[in-house]
């Protein structure tokens, strides 16, 4: 594959996945620093696209990954960018009693629990990716999901079960 084959699939990469690198920035770092973030990001795989192994997983996880390190040295962390996702960080367009009611039950959850329903549920990866992005194994972010799934049955109450 030529460079300008790279290129051309990359630049593809970062138009499909920028929503998604978008959303996960805005949970890492806010609305303030979240367009900053995904340029940041951008760039970084630009610089480092040979780096890239389409044998280790999906294009859009390698771009989530770059997005979660730049939050981690943009702002000096100690611990992995994910871990403190943003208390505004779920945007849910649904106005209703039961989407805020979401929004809180997900925020009260912990943070590697909370991270995985984010990329999950509301960026939209495969469970695969989202375990690439938090540096597990699927069986973990399945298993995550699974206990995020129960807090919130039991945060939410029977009422929205069947919603």
């Amino acid at each position: 594959m030529t460079s300008k084959q790279a290129g051309g699939e990359l630049a593809h990469a970062l138009s499909v996945c920028r929503p998604a690198m978008r959303r996960f920035a805005y949970a890492l770092v806010g609305p303030d620093h979240a367009d900053d973030l995904v340029q940041d990001a951008a760039e970084r795989a630009w610089r480092k696209q040979k780096l890239f192994d389409p044998a280790r997983g999906s294009a859009q996880a390698w771009l989530l990954a770059i997005v979660a390190d730049q939050a981690r040295q943009r702002w000096r962390r100690p611990h992995r960018a994910w871990q403190e996702l943003h208390p505004d960080a779920l945007v849910i367009p649904e106005s209703s009693a039961a989407a805020v009611d979401l929004a809180h039950a997900v925020r009260a959850l912990p943070a590697r629990q909370r991270a995985a329903v984010v990329l999950h549920y509301f960026v939209d990866l495969p469970v695969a990716d989202v375990a690439q992005v938090l540096g597990c194994a699927p069986g973990t972010v399945k298993s995550q999901l699974h206990d995020a799934r129960a807090a919130l049955e039991h945060a939410l109450g029977d009422s929205y079960a069947n919603d």
